[in-house]
């Protein structure tokens, strides 16, 4: 077995395919963003899920939650081939440091569990993190899975503990992939939480409320939709469709950047009249680089499914919040800055 840390070379692909994928997966996160639609996905795939309601609120339910989740995925398994897609994380960038550690012992305890639990038998483990938190301080874009991380806020080193925790799962019998995923977005963005750029726009369009912008237009990212991430994470889960040995960083992205400035003319085109938008100032924007513009160097295969254009992404990001927001009307409130 070759297992890289997470911020070392990528190690060499593993043996070939084995006979059979994973008789179930254990979804961390399927009520949010990416968890959702990795569900969705795997339900229509007919492949048995594992999807926890998990009080994150509380830290000690939260692990009493995850070992019991833990142990019905095993069950299912009977002793064959498992999965665990962990898409869960409360942290945004302008997390504390004191958030971001109680998110990561939870982390941790369910990781030690699952490492016991599962001995002997054949697993794989996908863990969502973030290209954006870990390359934030990086130089010589486009960024890929050699480049060396280099958060600047502690939600990026926060990512990095975290990958490490994961990392050391890693076994003969498990192997690991650590997604670093690019900006998500599409239906199901969380509209409460301070981040999600494309769903925050649509938010201001259909509210009639302006949006503060704390980012410079010429900032670009790498924007993938949701539906195609969580098909690159199914093929990730899945020994058949790529083989992994040890530890094995991919990037998840579009692999096509767009300024902040483009991106507003993509909307325009898209809502029919100009985004709500106010260039407003933040103290985490020191924490937001210029040029975060994404590839990858490997498994190549998975990057077939990155194939929303950006336009077709945001219209229906737009369906899907008018839908939620005419739904249940949500209260006026101030304006939020976002990047």
């Amino acid at each position: 077995m070759s297992a890289a840390a997470p911020d070392g070379p990528v190690p060499p692909l593993g043996p070939p395919h084995p006979a059979e994928g994973p008789r179930a997966v254990l979804v961390v996160g399927a009520g949010g963003l990416l968890g959702s639609a990795v569900v969705r996905a795997l339900r229509r795939r007919g492949v048995p899920v594992v999807a926890p309601r998990v009080p994150w609120s509380r830290p000690a339910d939260s692990v009493a939650a995850l070992r019991v989740a833990v142990d019905e995925l095993l069950d299912r398994a009977g002793g064959g081939p498992w999965s665990v897609a962990w898409c869960a994380g409360a942290a945004v960038t302008a997390s504390t440091p004191a958030q971001l550690e109680v998110e990561l012992g939870v982390l941790a305890a369910a990781a030690d569990h699952l490492r016991t639990a599962s001995a002997g038998t054949p697993g794989r483990v996908f863990f969502a993190s973030s290209a954006g938190g870990l390359y934030a301080g990086a130089r010589g874009a486009p960024f890929d899975e050699r480049t060396v991380p280099a958060p600047l806020a502690p939600y990026g080193h926060g990512k990095l503990r975290a990958e490490a925790v994961v990392a050391a799962l890693a076994s003969p019998d498990v192997g690991v992939v650590l997604g670093r995923i690019a900006n998500l977005y599409g239906p199901g963005q969380n509209l409460a939480k301070p981040q999600g750029l494309i769903s925050q726009l649509c938010r201001a369009h259909v509210v009639g409320q302006p949006l503060s912008v704390y980012v410079s237009l010429d900032t670009l990212r790498d924007y993938v939709f949701v539906d195609d991430c969580a098909l690159m994470v199914l093929d990730l889960l899945d020994p058949r469709t790529t083989p992994v040995d040890g530890v094995q960083v991919k990037v998840l992205a579009s692999q096509h950047a767009a300024s902040v400035g483009a991106l507003l003319g993509e909307c325009r085109r898209v809502f029919g009249r100009r985004p709500r938008v106010v260039l407003g100032a933040s103290p985490t924007a020191r924490f937001q680089a210029r040029d975060l513009r994404l590839r990858s160097v490997v498994l190549p295969s998975v990057d077939r499914h990155a194939r929303t254009p950006l336009a077709a992404g945001i219209h229906r990001t737009l369906v899907d919040v008018t839908g939620a927001l005419h739904a249940t009307p949500e209260p006026r409130r101030p304006r939020r800055p976002v990047g």
